[in-house]
């Protein structure tokens, strides 16, 4: 896969990638529709109303009753997406989720902003680092999480014609580009970014680029790792995961969540069944967030290159 190695000259936000994606496919597919819980100027979705009048609908602050309605509209054989803050799109409204769209086989596609530390000066209260943990347990929820504006662009258009509802956590104003091409973009598929022999470090969301660094840095001293983007945290990547363990006998997971219900759980329940090896986490431990800008809150929480660093050289000592 061709992967860029700074900045591109267009780079546009996430929340940028987003609006521009879903035009498109709105263009492209009659069915789609969008709703949100009055955070349109937030996630900066107002060309849609715009444009699309009749496609669109502002369901105000109140989350329930949007899962609901959409829940209706994918009964009818529409194709809704929804999006409010990571916080209120899963646990304000996971009996609607859980119910509404999961047990009544609905495919809406739920979008939720600022996951973990991207919510930064919205808070604790605001801070998801849950949210995976909700999803990953509706029966046949897909939870997905791009590393990038490129893979943001491709999973989205994958999760609409999916069949089954899914959930993407997504920051709002991060500008980061790893993959020139979206084709390179699987749900439910892991890429492997670097290849080594030494620990295989499984990433997923900010914490990708966080990995690469950390990778970078245990070169220099003679430690090969592997890194993983583990995009799709569900369903995920099994096969991937087993040759992680068989070729470097050590794994490091890095998520911006809890490390109860996230990636390192997931990625837990596939070693133990099929080839045990040290597994490591990076990730929030069993903790509520706090305000700050993301620097803080990353070193705060233990999200950081050198983090990783320490646990990768821990879990090579368990071999």
């Amino acid at each position: 896969m061709d992967l860029f190695d700074k900045l591109p000259d267009y780079a546009k936000a996430f929340r940028d990638v987003l609006t521009d994606t879903l035009d498109r496919m709105f263009k492209e597919n009659e069915k789609l529709l969008y709703l949100d819980a009055d955070l349109v100027g937030a996630i900066k979705t107002g060309e849609l109303f715009k444009k699309y009048p009749d496609r669109t609908f502002n369901c105000g602050i109140a989350e329930a009753n949007m899962i609901g309605t959409a829940a209706g509209l994918a009964a009818n054989d529409f194709i809704p997406f929804t999006h409010t803050f990571g916080c209120f799109a899963t646990r304000r409204v996971f009996d609607q989720v859980f119910l509404s769209v999961g047990y009544a086989d609905c495919p809406v596609k739920m979008i939720g902003s600022d996951p973990g530390v991207c919510a930064e000066m919205n808070g604790g209260t605001h801070m998801p680092f849950e949210d995976m943990a909700l999803m990953r347990a509706v029966p046949t929820m897909a939870v997905l999480e791009p590393s990038d504006a490129t893979s943001l662009e491709a999973l989205l258009e994958q999760m609409a014609n999916s069949g089954g509802p899914a959930y993407i956590r997504v920051p709002r104003k991060r500008k980061y580009y790893l993959y020139k091409h979206k084709w390179d973009i699987t749900m439910g598929k892991a890429n492997v970014l670097l290849e080594g022999k030494d620990v295989t470090l499984i990433a997923s969301g900010i914490m990708v680029e966080q990995a690469l660094i950390a990778a970078a840095n245990l070169g220099k001293e003679g430690i090969s790792a592997q890194v993983i983007d583990m995009h799709t945290i569900k369903p995920i990547d099994e096969e991937a995961v087993l040759s992680a363990c068989e070729k470097t006998g050590a794994i490091v997971t890095c998520e911006n969540h809890n490390i109860i219900g996230g990636l390192f759980s997931a990625v837990c329940d596939v070693v133990c069944r099929t080839y045990p090896v040290p597994v490591e986490p990076v990730g929030v431990l069993d903790q509520f967030g706090e305000v700050g800008p993301i620097d803080y809150l990353q070193t705060r929480f233990g999200l950081t290159a050198k983090d990783i660093e320490v646990k990768a050289k821990f879990a090579i000592s368990r071999k």
